[in-house]
């Protein structure tokens, strides 16, 4: 694996990471909280791993560029931009989550859960978009 290898597995990081989220989701739903809170753990660190592997490549990979024109590059960079200041705005939203959930602190675990976990998934699936956007449909 080479550095330039990493887009992919960033992209596949966030897929998982958004496949646990679902998944995770669906067992609180079901009532399955110990199965919940092992695939929000496991959504945070395929989460945890995309964000060392992405900052690993922007620090030392050569980025590639979007080069199409028209409609779609507007439409690339409007979901570029929120991709990135949501990605910001989620990891404390996560953290938050993530101890209130450890200390069974439910009320306040659901609260911020209700804004996080949207604000996570949608960066995690356009992260995957962007990948695509850039390594794949250009």
């Amino acid at each position: 694996m080479t550095i330039q290898d990493l887009p992919a597995l960033n992209a596949l990081l966030n897929t998982c990471a958004a496949l646990c989220m679902v998944a995770g989701v669906i067992a609180i739903k079901k009532k399955r909280e110990s199965l919940h809170k092992t695939l929000m753990l496991t959504a945070v660190a395929f989460s945890a791993l995309f964000l060392v592997s992405y900052l690993t490549y922007h620090g030392f990979g050569e980025s590639k560029k979007f080069l199409v024109q028209g409609f779609w590059r507007y439409a690339y960079f409007t979901m570029l931009i929120t991709h990135v200041v949501l990605a910001v705005v989620t990891v404390p939203l996560v953290l938050m989550s993530v101890v209130r959930g450890l200390k069974d602190q439910r009320g306040p675990h659901r609260r911020i859960v209700r804004i996080a976990f949207p604000i996570w998934l949608y960066v995690s699936v356009t992260g995957v978009l962007v990948y695509f956007s850039v390594h794949v449909w250009q």
